[in-house]
């Protein structure tokens, strides 16, 4: 059950303000995601604090910071957060993307995704570094690169063995101001390349040619028609994690939508290109498709399905292919119980135990055997004009995260 902190991260409502805004004041789009001055920021705001600090960076522009503050117990609970955010257009902003407060507002870019959660971190690594031994060790770990998915950020820490946690929580935004989650699992992914050959013709005369653009087209049609329609064959340790995820999304597309996205693969054809006038039959084309597969699923199994259909269509070959594998926690696991009953106990509210539709570096950890979850209160202007998050969201991460290590901590040793 949720216990009170050891430490109080409420009264420190203006200085948490105050950082959120310094952080949102270092633009860290990406591309080019430059992040340099904003861990310089963060590294003098700890100097005062006796907590061991230690720079790494694959890349010397985006370079990550990890924060030890050492615990009673021989366990780590590590708190993960980027400090990158997408790129924006100042002109189409009513607000300052630097950082700006209105009332309970904080506007900027990134305030939301994720500075707001990466302040909140900071001041109860701040709190438990002056107050109180935290009962086990504490990492954060404040990462670049996650926007654009590269190599300099979480992968690289772990391909150089920096990272030895239990149990990590990341505050990527998973609640808005009406709804609240914690994100347990992620979906598979495929992402194909398919590349279409034809017969050059004039526009004139196309039955004289082959429509490379139309092959293609066709073939992504019978991608959708022989896999699009047919049901995953899920594990049935997902079926509580999809039932929760149905409530979740129901209100925002309807709840056959919602049980649909996680029965049947996903197949979104993001990038068609082909052509060269509008007056010529074209001889080449390629579509770029991203395809989403429930946790669980044997994405493998359904990659060799995809290739022989591939196959089976006329001029269409897989120029390039990459693929991931859906993870879970399970749902009544000490970490996702220990996050969802506290934040339950903070805001007063249902927290559900969702899938994410997409996947990010959650799925990174957990195939390096780190129990992930994400976590943190926010509002649903991600990667949107005029993002905001709130003062109540900063101060309710903040309780969140500091009361997390004894939860934690005694549902493990139960």
């Amino acid at each position: 059950m949720p216990t009170s902190s050891p430490v109080d991260v409420t009264t420190r409502r203006e200085a948490l303000v105050e950082l959120a805004l310094d952080l949102l004041a270092v633009d860290t789009a990406n591309p080019p995601g430059d992040t340099r001055e904003v861990v310089d920021l963060v590294e003098s705001w700890l100097e005062p604090l006796a907590v061991e600090t230690e720079r790494f960076a694959a890349d010397p522009a985006k370079p990550n910071l990890l924060v030890t503050v050492p615990g009673e117990r021989d366990r780590t609970l590590l708190f993960n957060g980027h400090l990158d955010t997408v790129p924006y257009d100042a002109d189409e902003w009513s607000f300052d993307p630097g950082g700006e407060r209105v009332d309970d507002r904080i506007y900027g870019r990134g305030a939301t995704d994720m500075k707001g959660a990466v302040a909140s971190m900071l001041m109860v690594l701040r709190a438990y570094a002056e107050g109180p031994t935290p009962p086990v060790t504490l990492q954060f770990a404040f990462v670049s690169d996650e926007e654009v998915g590269g190599d300099a950020g979480l992968p690289a820490l772990l391909d150089a063995g920096k990272l030895d946690a239990d149990a990590c929580v990341i505050g990527e935004p998973t609640c808005n101001e009406w709804r609240h989650s914690v994100t347990v699992a992620d979906r598979g992914s495929i992402w194909l390349t398919l590349s279409a050959s034809g017969t050059a013709a004039h526009g004139s005369r196309p039955v004289l040619g082959d429509n490379a653009i139309d092959r293609l087209y066709g073939a992504v049609e019978t991608l959708r028609d022989r896999f699009g329609t047919v049901e995953l064959d899920l594990d049935p340790a997902m079926a509580a994690i999809v039932d929760e995820s149905v409530e979740y999304y129901a209100p925002t597309m309807g709840e056959t939508t919602a049980r649909d996205l996680f029965r049947y693969p996903s197949i979104n054809l993001g990038v068609l290109d082909g052509g060269e006038a509008v007056n010529s039959v074209p001889q080449t084309a390629s579509a770029e498709i991203d395809i989403r597969l429930t946790a669980g699923v044997d994405t493998s199994a359904i990659l060799a399905e995809i290739r022989d259909c591939v196959a089976d269509c006329e001029g269409i070959t897989i120029a390039d292919v990459s693929w991931s594998v859906g993870t879970a926690e399970p749902i009544d696991g000490p970490l996702v119980e220990a996050v969802a009953s506290t934040a339950a106990d903070v805001t007063g509210d249902r927290i559900y135990r969702r899938s994410a539709t997409g996947g990010g570096d959650a799925k990174r950890l957990r195939n390096h055997d780190v129990p992930t979850v994400e976590f943190a209160l926010g509002t649903d202007t991600v990667h949107a004009v005029d993002e905001y998050t709130t003062v109540d969201a900063l101060l309710g991460n903040a309780a969140v995260y500091a009361r997390l290590p004894a939860v934690w901590a005694d549902l493990v040793d139960a």
